[in-house]
Order: C-alpha cells, then structure tokens, then sequence
C-alpha cells in the first residue's frame, strides 16, 4: 500500500508539536492519546494495530495488534481522515519535553530502527512493527531490551525524543558508542550490539551504567541528550519523602497545612 502524501509544520522549539495538513480523503496514524486538535470534517477512527493492513482481514488486523502489545504498546491506533472538501488540520503533541523529526523513509531505504516509544504518527501506509534485536546480549543488556520498533514504508513519519537530537553519520567501519538510554534511532543497515563497561572502578563509581550501545556503520544514527527515565530519575530523587519538613516545595508545605487545620 502506498502511503499518503502528507504535508507538515513544526511548531514550538522544546515542548513541540506537529501540524498535519491533510487533502481530502487523506489519513495519517498515530499513536493514542498524542492528538493535540483537529480541524471540522477530520474523522477519527480507532484500529487494531498500525491501519496499514486494514483490508487482510480479522486475522490480519489480530496480527499487527499483536506485534505491537509484545513491543509494550497499544493494541490500538488511532487514524484521522479529511472527509471534508477542502484542505483540513490535526496536530499531534510530544508527551515529554524535547524534539519532534520528521523521516522521510523513502530516502532511508524504506525502514528506520528506533525505540519502542519514539513514534508520534505517520501518513497511512506507514508499517508500525517490531523489531527482534539479532544478538542475545543486546536483548538482556539493552536500553531498549529486546524489542524495538521499526517503521516501514515510503512516507513521512514523526519521531519525538527528550532534549536535543542529533543526528550522525557513519562511514563503513566507523564505531560510536552510546548510553543505551540515548539510542533513538537508527537506519536498517547500522549493526547494533551491546557492550560492557570496562574496569571495576568505572561502573561502580563513574556514576554511568554498565552497558553502552555500540553502533557500527554505514547509517544514520539519531541521539537524543536527555532520555525520558534519566529526566524521570532526577523528578523521583527530587521529591520530598515521607516524613520530611514541613517546607519541603508547595505541594507538601500545601498537604501539611490542610493537615494541621492552617
């Protein structure tokens, strides 16, 4: 199935979002609870699994939900379609602070590794997968685990990260390694493997884990400098314990105030 040629504007620098423009009887996918606002006559429709494969049957569709509830996500998506006449808007939100990269995958040679977490939406046609890491230890060590998602097809699709994403290149042969956690995505050819920390004193005392991913090209490689659980770690160690002072931050200064009839 061919994907749908979608137009877009990103709008916003850290607390991004992307606005969808749509033909009539054009769709694009996206994952539930991303919708941000849509315009009148824009349809919206919930699917099993990705909507790429809406015609194979009960089967299929049983399928590709499945896939996606091994790799940790919904069993559904979500697609809006323009059944209007004229040009119609919908626009998507990152659930996190961060960026929104839009990936042509037609000149990615039809597939993108990425986390399992990192897709926002794409045009209709767009494949939403798993994919099965080939090495045993990058399926124990892994960031990610196991399992990453993999997008297919020769359309757009939208990607989101915590704080700033770059993106590298690899030349044959070149090596870079990465914290597990920063991985966002990768093109289909960059071999991706695990690899311990060397030394006692590095993983017990330099504050970092005791695995990194290491990539190999050729390919792209798209980083991200804050993942959402490094950015959830430093929330949870922040926030006052049971038993702490009364002036603690508002909310707890708030709690003890109710509870003392102030």
């Amino acid at each position: 199935m061919n994907n749908h040629d979608i137009d877009y504007k990103l709008h916003g620098d850290d607390m991004q979002f992307v606005e969808v423009e749509l033909d009539p009887q054009e769709t694009v996918i996206a994952e539930a609870g991303s919708l941000m606002m849509m315009e009148d006559h824009i349809r919206m429709e919930t699917v099993f699994g990705d909507g790429s494969n809406q015609s194979g049957g009960f089967m299929g569709k049983l399928f590709s939900a499945g896939k996606r509830m091994i790799s940790g996500e919904g069993l559904f998506m979500t697609t809006f379609t323009n059944e209007g006449n004229e040009k119609k808007h919908v626009a998507f939100a990152a659930p996190y602070p961060g960026k929104i990269v839009p990936m042509d995958l037609s000149e990615l040679d039809g597939k993108i590794v990425c986390q399992k977490d990192a897709f926002l939406a794409a045009a209709k046609g767009v494949s939403v997968g798993i994919e099965f890491q080939r090495k045993i230890g990058t399926g124990f060590f892994g960031g990610e685990g196991f399992i990453m998602q993999k997008l297919e097809g020769d359309g757009l699709a939208f990607i989101h990260a915590g704080g700033t994403i770059q993106k590298r290149e690899l030349a044959p042969g070149e090596v870079l390694r990465v914290d597990t956690g920063c991985l966002v995505a990768m093109t289909k050819d960059v071999d991706y493997d695990i690899e311990f920390v060397k030394g006692v004193k590095t993983f017990l005392f330099g504050g970092e884990g005791l695995f990194f991913a290491t990539l190999r090209g050729p390919g792209s490689v798209w980083v991200q400098s804050l993942p959402f659980s490094r950015l959830a770690s430093r929330v949870f160690s922040a926030m006052p314990q049971v038993g702490g002072a009364k002036d603690e931050g508002s909310i707890a200064k708030g709690l003890f105030n109710i509870f003392d009839g102030d």
